[in-house]
């Protein structure tokens, strides 16, 4: 068999592209950028990235562009490739049949780097053409404390900011600056949208922007508080890291040199509040739901999808697994995610109009078993500390009032008290932890469990569940036998097992 030719991705080569790849159906030389975004990783770009493209070619509205932004050193590897690449990407979609179907996505029109210089960021949050920023810097980039939510002002970082606001490092130094410019100027604010896991996470962005803004200008914060908005939205795409075979997969099959390319499942949702201050691209053209009020389904994803993630993923990693397909196909596991979500998360789910509930959770342990996908539980358990306390903690704490159930829970947490401890699995292998509590959270999981374990006195995660006898008692069961001297490559099944 011949070998392909293959091609660079970049602008002059996309007429050229076989033509099983999917590319923009607009000339991006006269899109404008509408928004500017603040952390592209592979979920902006496989969701909000993906969404814009699509509503472009959809309707020809090309005022949306999008400018992605990096503020540290470690984002200049993406900078470097989109920048080479004329900010072009493969998205690949992952059927869990097996076919994978490959779109060029175009709605990228350039990449600021924050640490190279913060005044150009500045000025393109504030320019005239900006009507969103929008962000993705995961839960812990919010920089609050999730049993409080008060923003986090001992920072080392937050404090340098409030030093030199003329050169911020964290990104609510760079909205506060550019918004100072749009207000100064007397002109109307861009809208603030995070694209982030977290619940109201408009509502946090709010409160943590504007108790930042309250140190730097009172004034500017009672503008900010008044005039901003920020819409709470919730969104869902189970999106991969990209690995080495995804980017020879399209060089050797396609023909195709993408450095960076994009893996993600097929399934999509996102669902907004409609609060713009400038406009907004009509994303509900291409399957976006605008809704007045986002709480409801906010929570339905939250504790379903991203806590179920968590569960898997930390029982998951101390049996031995790498992905989460692989816990899906094992019974025990299916079995142990199913009543998770039936015994513990439905019973405290709000109303949900227009929701088939049984439905979306067998959607669910589709969506996790997709073998193509392959999402590793290294990726699930990054940043634990605050996936826990957001995702799961919520329900626990809700089935304790209306004496609901709660012992999945608490062995999903006696686990991660284990992984944490250990950093390694039940037959001894090393576990990738990468949490910016880690340190803090070996050395109390590594403390005896008699009495109230050091492990849950966290009060940033586990807020006042040390004071419920009943989920401590059963957390230190669990904790006893994950730490007891038998036979580990049973112990996890017998665990499981027993909670049936």
């Amino acid at each position: 068999m011949p070998s392909l030719n293959v091609m660079a991705l970049n602008d002059n080569n996309l007429k050229s592209l076989p033509n099983n790849v999917i590319v923009p159906e607009y000339d991006r030389k006269l899109v404008k950028t509408g928004i500017v975004h603040v952390g592209v990783g592979g979920f902006h770009r496989s969701h909000q990235a993906f969404y814009t493209d699509e509503y472009m070619g959809h309707t020809g509205d090309l005022r949306w562009g999008i400018c992605g932004v990096g503020l540290r050193e470690a984002d200049r590897k993406m900078k470097d490739i989109l920048e080479n690449q004329d900010y072009l990407y493969t998205l690949m979609v992952k059927h869990s049949d097996g076919r994978i179907e490959n779109r060029v996505i175009g709605s990228l029109t350039n990449f600021l780097l924050g640490c190279d210089n913060p005044q150009v960021v500045i000025d393109k949050m504030a320019a005239d053409e900006t009507k969103i920023v929008s962000l993705t810097i995961t839960e812990a980039g919010y920089n609050y404390n999730p049993a409080t939510g008060e923003f986090n002002f001992d920072n080392p970082d937050v404090k340098h900011d409030l030093a030199h606001p003329e050169a911020p490092r964290l990104v609510f130094g760079y909205l506060v600056a550019a918004l100072k410019q749009r207000k100064e100027a007397g002109k109307v604010p861009f809208t603030i949208q995070s694209c982030d896991n977290i619940q109201h996470n408009g509502d946090v962005t709010r409160k943590i922007l504007v108790a930042y803004a309250r140190e730097l200008d009172a004034d500017l914060a009672l503008w900010i508080e008044r005039e901003v908005s920020f819409p709470n939205a919730m969104v869902d795409r189970i999106t991969p890291v990209t690995t080495p075979s995804d980017i020879e997969y399209l060089r050797s099959e396609i023909g195709l040199e993408d450095k960076w390319p994009v893996t993600c499942e097929k399934f999509l949702q996102w669902v907004i509040e409609d609060r713009f201050s400038q406009g907004r691209p009509d994303w509900d053209k291409v399957g976006a739901q605008f809704v007045p009020d986002v709480t409801p389904y906010e929570t339905m994803k939250i504790r379903l999808l991203n806590a179920g993630h968590t569960v898997l993923g930390m029982l998951g990693s101390l049996h031995g697994y790498k992905t989460i397909d692989e816990c899906v196909r094992d019974p025990v596991f299916a079995e142990f995610l199913t009543k998770f979500m039936d015994e513990e998360v439905t019973p405290v789910l709000p109303p949900l109009e227009g929701i088939d509930l049984s439905a979306y959770k067998s959607t669910l342990l589709e969506r996790f078993g997709n073998p193509n996908i392959k999402d590793a539980l290294s990726r699930i358990c990054l940043d634990s500390s605050s996936k826990v306390a957001t995702f799961l903690v919520p329900t626990v704490v809700e089935n304790l009032k209306r004496k609901g159930e709660f012992r999945l829970s608490a062995l999903t947490i006696a686990a991660w008290c284990y992984y944490s401890a250990m950093h390694a699995d039940q037959a001894g292998n090393a576990l990738e932890v990468n949490d910016a509590m880690a340190d803090e959270l070996h050395e109390l999981a590594r403390q005896p469990s008699e009495g109230i374990p050091a492990f849950l006195t966290v009060s940033s995660i586990f807020g006042d569940l040390p004071k419920h006898e009943g989920f401590v008692a059963d957390y230190n069961s669990f904790v006893d036998g994950l730490f007891a001297n038998v036979e580990v490559k049973s112990l996890m099944q017998s665990v499981l097992q027993v909670v049936q």
